[in-house]
């Protein structure tokens, strides 16, 4: 095969360890699971306030607080950010 080959061989044997873990050096983060009716009660805001706030759907919002759903990806990680530092979000977000 070609050097673009293996190129691309390489690059997806890395990739495939990284998302197993794997990868020498490379700390893969694991965001905990936030109740993210717990959090937006603690600051005191509607559903339809704290996803205006925070760039959610208020559809989307409904699903997490039922349970329909869980948040992942980099709403996962906002939310954590927001459990932990709300005032600090708001900030960036003005």
């Amino acid at each position: 095969m070609g050097k673009a080959f293996e190129s691309i061989r390489q690059g997806l044997q890395e990739a495939t360890a990284h998302a197993r873990g794997e990868a020498a050096g490379v700390k893969v983060y694991q965001p905990t699971a936030v109740d993210v009716a717990a959090v937006r009660g603690r600051l005191g805001l509607t559903q339809d306030q704290f996803a205006a706030r925070f760039g959610f759907s208020v559809a989307t919002l409904r699903h997490w607080e039922r349970g329909d759903r869980r948040p992942q990806g980099a709403a996962l990680v906002l939310l954590n950010l927001i459990d932990r530092e709300p005032q600090a979000v708001m900030r960036a977000l003005s």
